[in-house]
Protein backbone atom coordinates (compact mmCIF):
# COMPACT_ATOMS: atom_id res chain seq x y z
CA UNK A 1 0.00 0.00 0.00
CA UNK A 2 1.13 3.28 -0.83
CA UNK A 3 0.00 6.58 0.77
CA UNK A 4 -2.15 9.27 -0.72
CA UNK A 5 0.26 11.97 -1.87
CA UNK A 6 2.16 11.38 -4.94
CA UNK A 7 5.81 11.27 -5.36
CA UNK A 8 5.87 14.69 -7.90
CA UNK A 9 4.80 17.93 -7.68
CA UNK A 10 4.26 20.49 -10.40
CA UNK A 11 6.08 24.19 -10.20
CA UNK A 12 6.15 26.88 -12.67
CA UNK A 13 9.74 27.83 -13.11
CA UNK A 14 11.70 30.67 -14.93
CA UNK A 15 14.17 29.67 -16.78
CA UNK A 16 17.07 31.91 -17.50
CA UNK A 17 20.18 31.25 -19.95
CA UNK A 18 22.96 32.49 -20.75
CA UNK A 19 23.45 34.43 -24.47
CA UNK A 20 26.61 32.56 -26.22
CA UNK A 21 29.30 34.10 -28.40
CA UNK A 22 29.33 37.76 -28.80
CA UNK A 23 25.84 38.28 -27.67
CA UNK A 24 26.24 37.85 -24.07
CA UNK A 25 22.25 39.07 -23.06
CA UNK A 26 20.11 36.58 -21.28
CA UNK A 27 17.17 34.80 -22.03
CA UNK A 28 14.36 34.19 -19.65
CA UNK A 29 11.24 31.68 -20.01
CA UNK A 30 8.19 30.85 -18.11
CA UNK A 31 7.78 27.29 -17.74
CA UNK A 32 6.43 23.78 -16.25
CA UNK A 33 8.76 21.66 -13.96
CA UNK A 34 8.33 18.70 -11.86
CA UNK A 35 9.60 18.66 -8.48
CA UNK A 36 10.49 15.92 -6.10
CA UNK A 37 7.74 15.84 -2.71
CA UNK A 38 9.68 15.68 0.51
CA UNK A 39 7.55 15.85 3.40
CA UNK A 40 7.83 14.58 7.04
CA UNK A 41 7.14 11.15 7.89
CA UNK A 42 7.04 9.89 11.82
CA UNK A 43 7.21 6.34 12.52
CA UNK A 44 5.95 5.08 15.44
CA UNK A 45 5.67 1.36 17.32
CA UNK A 46 3.50 -0.60 19.50
CA UNK A 47 3.64 -3.16 21.42
CA UNK A 48 1.46 -5.00 24.83
CA UNK A 49 3.66 -4.36 28.03
CA UNK A 50 2.21 -5.60 31.46
CA UNK A 51 -1.03 -6.11 30.06
CA UNK A 52 -1.10 -2.83 28.13
CA UNK A 53 -0.76 -1.14 24.77
CA UNK A 54 2.50 1.29 24.59
CA UNK A 55 3.11 3.47 21.98
CA UNK A 56 6.62 5.02 20.83
CA UNK A 57 7.39 7.69 18.48
CA UNK A 58 10.91 6.40 17.16
CA UNK A 59 12.07 8.67 14.21
CA UNK A 60 11.29 11.63 12.06
CA UNK A 61 12.39 11.64 8.49
CA UNK A 62 11.92 13.99 5.75
CA UNK A 63 10.86 11.77 3.01
CA UNK A 64 9.16 11.02 -0.23
CA UNK A 65 5.87 9.65 -0.28
CA UNK A 66 5.59 6.23 -1.31
CA UNK A 67 6.70 2.50 0.35
CA UNK A 68 6.06 4.24 3.21
CA UNK A 69 5.27 0.94 5.25
CA UNK A 70 8.19 -0.53 3.45
CA UNK A 71 10.04 2.80 4.61
CA UNK A 72 9.14 2.03 8.30
CA UNK A 73 9.70 -1.66 7.99
CA UNK A 74 13.00 -1.26 6.54
CA UNK A 75 14.14 1.50 9.26
CA UNK A 76 13.36 -0.69 12.45
CA UNK A 77 15.03 -3.74 10.65
CA UNK A 78 18.13 -1.99 10.21
CA UNK A 79 18.34 -0.87 13.93
CA UNK A 80 17.54 -4.29 15.19
CA UNK A 81 14.06 -3.78 16.60
CA UNK A 82 12.93 -6.27 14.48
CA UNK A 83 14.58 -9.33 12.78
CA UNK A 84 11.59 -11.24 11.13
CA UNK A 85 8.63 -10.47 8.95
CA UNK A 86 6.59 -12.26 11.88
CA UNK A 87 7.81 -9.66 14.13
CA UNK A 88 5.57 -7.33 12.74
CA UNK A 89 1.87 -7.85 13.63
CA UNK A 90 0.66 -4.24 11.28
CA UNK A 91 1.50 -1.20 9.70
CA UNK A 92 -0.86 1.60 9.88
CA UNK A 93 -1.23 5.25 8.68
CA UNK A 94 -2.30 6.70 12.21
CA UNK A 95 -5.42 8.74 11.53
CA UNK A 96 -5.35 12.51 12.06
CA UNK A 97 -5.17 16.01 10.48
CA UNK A 98 -6.07 15.75 6.58
CA UNK A 99 -2.34 17.18 6.03
CA UNK A 100 -0.61 14.13 8.67
CA UNK A 101 -2.78 11.44 8.09
CA UNK A 102 -0.31 9.25 5.36
CA UNK A 103 3.03 10.42 6.88
CA UNK A 104 2.72 9.03 10.38
CA UNK A 105 2.91 4.88 10.32
CA UNK A 106 2.42 2.86 13.47
CA UNK A 107 4.14 -0.80 13.47
CA UNK A 108 2.33 -2.83 15.89
CA UNK A 109 4.79 -6.03 17.22
CA UNK A 110 4.11 -9.31 17.93
CA UNK A 111 3.97 -10.41 21.17
CA UNK A 112 7.06 -11.00 23.18
CA UNK A 113 8.37 -8.24 21.16
CA UNK A 114 9.32 -5.04 22.61
CA UNK A 115 11.16 -1.69 22.91
CA UNK A 116 13.96 -0.74 25.06
CA UNK A 117 13.28 2.95 24.10
CA UNK A 118 16.42 4.19 26.35
CA UNK A 119 18.81 2.29 24.63
CA UNK A 120 17.75 2.48 21.65
CA UNK A 121 18.07 6.64 21.74
CA UNK A 122 21.31 5.72 23.07
CA UNK A 123 22.30 3.61 20.22
CA UNK A 124 20.81 6.47 17.84
CA UNK A 125 23.20 8.77 19.63
CA UNK A 126 25.96 6.22 19.01
CA UNK A 127 25.81 6.05 15.92
CA UNK A 128 24.85 9.36 14.75
CA UNK A 129 26.60 11.85 17.07
CA UNK A 130 29.77 13.47 15.51
CA UNK A 131 31.14 13.44 19.43
CA UNK A 132 31.37 9.84 19.62
CA UNK A 133 34.84 7.29 18.88
CA UNK A 134 34.91 5.00 15.63
CA UNK A 135 35.37 2.37 17.84
CA UNK A 136 32.02 2.93 20.01
CA UNK A 137 30.14 2.78 16.50
CA UNK A 138 31.31 -0.26 14.87
CA UNK A 139 30.84 -2.36 18.55
CA UNK A 140 27.05 -0.83 18.27
CA UNK A 141 26.55 -1.84 15.01
CA UNK A 142 27.38 -5.93 16.64
CA UNK A 143 25.04 -4.77 19.63
CA UNK A 144 21.76 -5.07 17.50
CA UNK A 145 22.41 -8.55 16.49
CA UNK A 146 24.87 -7.58 13.25
CA UNK A 147 27.31 -10.70 12.49
CA UNK A 148 29.78 -11.31 10.37
CA UNK A 149 28.64 -11.98 6.91
CA UNK A 150 29.17 -15.58 4.71
CA UNK A 151 31.16 -15.73 1.85
CA UNK A 152 28.44 -14.81 -0.79
CA UNK A 153 28.56 -14.36 -4.20
CA UNK A 154 31.71 -13.65 -6.42
CA UNK A 155 30.73 -11.01 -8.61
CA UNK A 156 32.44 -10.55 -12.46
CA UNK A 157 34.06 -6.88 -12.99
CA UNK A 158 31.84 -6.24 -15.82
CA UNK A 159 28.97 -6.70 -13.80
CA UNK A 160 29.90 -4.47 -11.33
CA UNK A 161 30.52 -1.56 -13.46
CA UNK A 162 26.99 -2.15 -15.20
CA UNK A 163 24.88 -1.89 -11.88
CA UNK A 164 25.13 2.04 -11.75
CA UNK A 165 23.59 2.61 -15.14
CA UNK A 166 21.30 -0.77 -14.56
CA UNK A 167 20.28 1.41 -10.96
CA UNK A 168 19.97 4.76 -13.18
CA UNK A 169 17.69 3.01 -15.63
CA UNK A 170 14.78 2.22 -13.18
CA UNK A 171 15.01 5.26 -11.32
CA UNK A 172 11.33 6.52 -12.69
CA UNK A 173 11.04 9.89 -10.73
CA UNK A 174 14.67 11.25 -10.83
CA UNK A 175 14.26 11.18 -14.85
CA UNK A 176 11.44 13.46 -14.21
CA UNK A 177 12.77 15.80 -11.49
CA UNK A 178 16.53 15.02 -10.74
CA UNK A 179 16.27 15.29 -6.87
CA UNK A 180 16.06 12.02 -5.78
CA UNK A 181 18.57 9.26 -4.61
CA UNK A 182 18.13 5.27 -5.49
CA UNK A 183 18.73 2.11 -4.08
CA UNK A 184 18.52 -1.43 -5.38
CA UNK A 185 19.12 -5.01 -4.67
CA UNK A 186 20.42 -7.16 -7.66
CA UNK A 187 21.60 -10.56 -7.69
CA UNK A 188 24.85 -11.52 -9.00
CA UNK A 189 24.19 -11.19 -12.54
CA UNK A 190 23.11 -7.99 -12.20
CA UNK A 191 19.17 -8.36 -12.54
CA UNK A 192 17.06 -6.49 -10.01
CA UNK A 193 14.94 -7.39 -7.34
CA UNK A 194 13.92 -4.20 -6.07
CA UNK A 195 14.53 -0.54 -6.67
CA UNK A 196 13.20 2.74 -4.75
CA UNK A 197 13.60 6.34 -5.05
CA UNK A 198 14.07 8.64 -2.18
CA UNK A 199 14.69 12.44 -1.24
CA UNK A 200 16.96 10.52 1.49
CA UNK A 201 19.85 8.36 0.82
CA UNK A 202 19.43 6.15 3.74
CA UNK A 203 15.60 6.37 3.17
CA UNK A 204 15.98 4.92 -0.06
CA UNK A 205 18.08 2.05 1.33
CA UNK A 206 15.42 1.34 4.28
CA UNK A 207 12.26 1.01 1.32
CA UNK A 208 14.57 -1.17 -0.39
CA UNK A 209 15.86 -3.40 2.43
CA UNK A 210 12.02 -2.97 3.38
CA UNK A 211 10.31 -4.48 0.59
CA UNK A 212 12.64 -7.48 0.98
CA UNK A 213 11.86 -7.94 4.77
CA UNK A 214 8.18 -7.86 3.89
CA UNK A 215 8.68 -10.13 1.57
CA UNK A 216 10.63 -12.72 4.04
CA UNK A 217 13.41 -12.81 1.76
CA UNK A 218 16.10 -11.52 4.03
CA UNK A 219 18.84 -12.04 4.84
CA UNK A 220 19.43 -11.30 1.18
CA UNK A 221 23.08 -13.34 1.50
CA UNK A 222 23.25 -13.35 -2.48
CA UNK A 223 22.63 -9.82 -2.80
CA UNK A 224 24.43 -6.60 -4.49
CA UNK A 225 23.09 -3.19 -2.72
CA UNK A 226 23.30 -0.54 -5.44
CA UNK A 227 23.47 3.15 -3.78
CA UNK A 228 23.65 6.39 -6.10
CA UNK A 229 25.60 8.48 -3.83
CA UNK A 230 28.50 7.99 -1.36
CA UNK A 231 28.55 5.11 1.36
CA UNK A 232 28.60 6.12 4.63
CA UNK A 233 28.94 4.15 7.95
CA UNK A 234 24.94 4.18 8.16
CA UNK A 235 24.38 2.38 4.82
CA UNK A 236 27.14 -0.19 5.50
CA UNK A 237 25.28 -0.62 8.83
CA UNK A 238 22.00 -1.23 6.96
CA UNK A 239 23.30 -3.71 4.51
CA UNK A 240 25.40 -5.70 6.71
CA UNK A 241 21.82 -6.24 9.34
CA UNK A 242 20.20 -7.41 5.60
CA UNK A 243 22.47 -9.74 5.60
CA UNK A 244 23.95 -8.33 1.77
CA UNK A 245 27.45 -9.10 1.12
CA UNK A 246 28.50 -6.73 -1.27
CA UNK A 247 27.82 -2.95 -0.85
CA UNK A 248 28.02 -0.53 -4.49
CA UNK A 249 28.32 3.18 -4.35
CA UNK A 250 28.49 5.64 -6.80
CA UNK A 251 30.41 8.04 -4.73
CA UNK A 252 33.04 7.86 -2.26
CA UNK A 253 32.83 5.83 1.04
CA UNK A 254 33.66 7.31 4.12
CA UNK A 255 36.70 6.22 6.68
CA UNK A 256 34.50 4.54 9.04
CA UNK A 257 32.21 2.89 6.35
CA UNK A 258 35.32 0.72 5.28
CA UNK A 259 36.10 0.12 8.81
CA UNK A 260 32.61 -0.97 9.62
CA UNK A 261 32.74 -3.35 5.83
CA UNK A 262 36.26 -4.69 6.96
CA UNK A 263 34.91 -5.43 10.35
CA UNK A 264 31.90 -7.43 9.35
CA UNK A 265 33.52 -9.11 6.25
CA UNK A 266 31.37 -6.97 3.32
CA UNK A 267 32.83 -5.91 -0.06
CA UNK A 268 32.56 -2.33 -0.88
CA UNK A 269 32.79 -0.56 -3.86
CA UNK A 270 33.66 3.12 -4.58
CA UNK A 271 33.70 6.11 -7.69
CA UNK A 272 31.54 2.83 -9.61
CA UNK A 273 31.26 5.06 -12.73
CA UNK A 274 32.13 5.82 -16.10
CA UNK A 275 33.13 2.40 -16.86
CA UNK A 276 35.39 1.42 -13.42
CA UNK A 277 35.05 1.35 -9.63
CA UNK A 278 37.46 1.35 -6.76
CA UNK A 279 37.49 -1.72 -4.62
CA UNK A 280 37.93 -0.86 -0.80
CA UNK A 281 37.30 -4.18 1.05
CA UNK A 282 36.25 -7.97 0.38
CA UNK A 283 38.25 -7.66 -2.79
CA UNK A 284 37.78 -12.11 -2.71
CA UNK A 285 34.37 -11.38 -4.16
CA UNK A 286 35.25 -9.32 -7.06
CA UNK A 287 35.77 -11.89 -10.30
Amino acid sequence: MIGQRGATRGARVTRVRAGEGDDASTSQSTEKDTLAVEEPFEIRVSWVEEDARRVESLAVTMRTPGADFELAAGFLHGEGIVRFAQDVVDLTYCSGPEEQEYNVVEVRLAPGIGVDVEALRRNFYTTSSCGVCGKASLEAVGAIGCAPLGAGPTIEAHTIAELPARLRERQSVFARTGGLHAAGVFDQVGTPAVVMEDVGRHNAVDKAVGRLFLQRALPAVDSVLVVSGRASFELVQKAVAAGIPVLVAVGAPSSLAVDLARTFGQTLVGFARDGGFNVYTGEERIG
